[in-house]
C-alpha cells in the first residue's frame, strides 16, 4: 500500500510561488517523467516554476527531452524559490546543481531506500516511499491530493516513468495490483502504453546493437555464474557516444543466463573514472553494495560512480560482491 501524501508537502506547495524543480544527475525515465509532470502541476495551480538538470541526458530514451532543462540556476532564479527535489535522496545527488540549491526551502519525494535524507536542512519535508514502483506513481498521489487530476500529457509522462522503472512491468511481483490500478488510472487519462513501448525499445540505430553485441561478447562470469561483469572501454565511449547505449536491452538479456543472481556493467566515462550499474534478480541487494561507494539506487536496480580505471573499480567491487556470493 502506497504511502499517504505528507499534508506537509500539500501546505509547503499550496504556501509557496516559486519553484525550483531538481532531479538526479544523469536522469533516467522517472526523474524525466516526475519533474515534468510535477512542474506541469504547479503551473496549472499558478506557481513560478523552473525546471532543471545537471544532465547528461545518456539514456536513449531521455535524450529527446534534455531541451525541457535548465542545466543551471542562477542568483535571480534562486531569489524567493524553494526546492522540490524528485527521485533521489538530497540535493549532493543532483551533480553540478547541488550548490545552487543550497540553503532554500527543500521538499524532497522519493523511493529509494539508500538515500541519505539527513544531508537534507532540518526542516526538509521527506515523502519517501520504499514500496512505489516509481515516483511518478507517487507524483499521482500528490497530484489526488491537490484534489486535481492529471492531464492528458501529465498522464503520458507519469506512465513513462512508471515504465521505465519497472522495466515495462517485468520488476513487478504478485503483489503489484495497485500498480496496475495506476497504470490503467493513467491510461484512462490519455497515456498509451503503444507509445511508450516504442519510445523505450524503437527508434535504436544501427550502432547501439553493434555497442550491445560488444558487451554481451566481452561478458565474463564471476562466482560460479552468480555474477556477470561486462566494461565498455573509454574508446568505445568516445566512438558510440552515450545516445548509442542500451542499457536496458544489455541488463535483461543477462539476466535470462541460467543462475546469474548479478549483473555489474563498469564504464570508463574518462580517463580517471567509471560508473558502474548495478542489476539483481532477488537474492542480492545492489543498492547496499552501491551505497559502499556513494551509490544508490533500489535492491534490484543501483548505480555509482568512482575514480579510477576499469581495472581498478571492477576489483573494489569484485570484493564486495564475495562478501555476498
Amino acid at each position: 500500500m502506497q504511502s499517504p501524501v505528507p499534508p506537509k508537502l500539500v501546505d509547503f506547495i499550496k504556501q509557496h510561488q516559486k519553484f525550483i524543480v531538481a532531479g538526479h544527475k544523469e536522469p533516467d525515465g522517472d526523474c524525466v517523467g516526475s519533474q515534468l509532470a510535477l512542474a506541469s502541476v504547479l503551473k496549472r495551480l499558478g506557481k513560478d516554476v523552473i525546471v532543471c538538470s545537471a544532465g547528461p541526458f545518456k539514456r536513449w530514451e531521455v535524450f529527446p527531452y534534455q531541451n525541457c532543462f535548465l542545466k543551471t540556476v542562477s542568483a535571480k532564479e534562486r531569489a524567493n524559490a524553494c526546492v522540490i527535489i524528485v527521485d533521489c535522496s538530497a540535493a549532493h545527488r543532483t551533480g553540478d546543481l547541488a550548490d545552487s540549491l543550497k540553503d532554500l526551502p527543500t521538499a524532497v519525494i522519493d523511493h529509494h531506500t539508500a538515500g541519505d535524507y539527513s544531508a537534507n536542512s532540518v526542516d526538509a519535508i521527506v515523502f519517501l516511499d520504499p514500496l512505489a514502483p516509481s515516483v511518478t506513481s507517487m507524483i499521482l498521489s500528490l497530484i489526488q491530493a491537490l484534489e486535481l487530476e492529471p492531464t492528458e500529457e501529465e498522464a503520458k509522462l507519469l506512465f513513462f516513468g512508471l515504465c521505465t522503472d519497472s522495466g515495462f512491468f517485468r520488476h513487478i511481483d504478485s503483489k503489484g495490483a495497485e500498480v496496475f490500478a495506476a497504470a490503467s488510472y493513467m491510461i484512462r487519462h490519455g497515456a498509451s502504453p503503444k507509445e511508450v513501448f516504442h519510445t523505450m525499445n524503437g527508434g535504436k540505430s544501427l550502432a547501439s546493437r553493434h555497442l550491445l553485441g560488444l558487451l554481451l561478447v566481452r561478458a565474463k562470469v564471476y562466482f560460479d555464474g552468480k555474477l556477470i561483469v561486462t566494461v565498455e572501454e573509454y574508446h568505445e565511449t568516445q566512438f558510440f557516444g552515450f545516445e548509442n547505449r542500451d542499457s536496458d536491452a544489455l541488463y535483461q538479456l543477462l539476466s535470462t543466463i541460467s543462475g546469474v543472481e548479478a549483473i555489474m556493467v563498469v564504464r570508463q566515462e574518462t580517463l580517471e573514472s567509471c560508473t558502474v550499474g548495478l542489476r539483481s534478480q532477488d537474492s542480492i541487494n545492489v543498492a547496499e553494495i552501491a551505497s559502499r561507494f556513494g551509490g544508490g539506487g533500489h535492491k534490484n536496480a543501483a548505480g555509482l560512480s568512482m575514480s579510477g580505471t576499469i581495472e581498478e573499480v571492477t576489483l573494489k567491487i569484485l570484493k564486495s560482491f564475495a562478501d555476498l556470493l
